[in-house]
């Protein structure tokens, strides 16, 4: 048994493990992980507390993806629900569909009996407000909702904003069976609606049980376009080690625009349990633990630049 999660995932690493001690399955490791990340108000890439869109809107993404039978559910672009891992798992077993988006999303929460919630924080609302305020004059600023050319700051606040954050999970349970969750409110200032690689089963998430797992974290536009999360374990299918697997794609990378440049980082779990996470970005980390550590180690990521 094993968890391996992003650093900012400590926070649910404990209940996660403690899932799979009593017996749960990977599933429910991975999504009983997650939430408390997604609760955490410090934690301001995840959930509650999360960094608005411009229009100072949260907007929520999130997938789960079982490697047993390689079924998937994902939400994007949710507003106004705190737990948006458990909404796609949700998707996945409730639903003929993978991904729901925007108000279908938030229907089908409502449908599902989740509990409608105030995501901006105060300290989320004033840290938007002054970002912003750098970027733009307060005549704007002022009249956000109406500003007809709305696009034209996306590229204005593109240096003051943070980066995307997010929090990633994977699980082998002690049947041997292997799922990967990941949750995020994306990029900060991102245009409304945007959505990242983390609700994209095969660019921020996925998991089969023959080969192995990843999940992502950074600027999503990178994994998109290059199916990172997939790309890792069609490494290893192809017989690359887990490391070997993390570098090559990595390595993918390279023949991105300029535009779509940036930090982006992997945790990857193999077949065996074994487990690795590449960044190309220095002194970035990872967390795991096994079902005999009494404590998770956080370690340093490869450095694949």
């Amino acid at each position: 048994m094993i968890i391996v999660a992003s650093t900012n995932g400590k926070v649910g690493i404990w209940a996660a493990m403690e899932v799979l001690r009593g017996g749960g399955t990977a599933i429910d490791a991975v999504e009983a992980g997650i939430r408390l990340v997604e609760s955490n108000p410090e934690d301001t890439t995840v959930g509650l507390g999360g960094i608005p869109n411009l229009l100072g809107e949260v907007e929520l993404d999130a997938s789960i993806m079982d490697g047993r039978t390689l079924a998937a559910g994902a939400v994007a672009a949710l507003r106004g629900y705190e737990h948006p891992i458990s909404i796609a798992r949700k998707v996945m077993e409730e639903l003929p569909h993978v991904l729901l988006a925007g108000p279908g999303a938030e229907r089908f929460a409502a449908e599902m009996g989740f509990e409608r919630r105030e995501l901006l924080t105060e300290k989320a609302r004033q840290t938007w407000e002054e970002q912003l305020r750098k970027a733009m004059p307060e005549t704007v600023l002022a009249n956000l909702e109406g500003e007809p050319a709305l696009r034209q700051w996306v590229q204005r606040v593109r240096e003051s904003r943070r980066g995307g954050g997010t929090v990633n999970f994977l699980a082998q349970d002690a049947d041997g069976n292997i799922c990967a969750g990941v949750s995020t409110s994306g990029q900060g200032w991102k245009y409304p609606g945007r959505v990242g690689d983390s609700p994209l089963i095969g660019a921020g998430n996925y998991a089969d049980n023959r080969y192995g797992a990843a999940a992502c974290t950074g600027l999503g536009e990178m994994a998109i376009l290059t199916g990172t999360a997939h790309s890792v374990v069609l490494y290893l299918k192809m017989g690359l080690s887990l490391e070997e697997a993390g570098r090559q794609a990595m390595e993918d990378f390279h023949a991105l625009a300029d535009l779509y440049q940036g930090a982006l980082s992997i945790v990857a779990l193999d077949k065996d349990g074994h487990h690795a996470a590449f960044s190309n970005r220095e002194g970035t980390t990872y967390v795991y633990m096994t079902g005999e550590m009494d404590e998770p180690e956080e370690l340093p990521r490869v450095s694949a630049a």
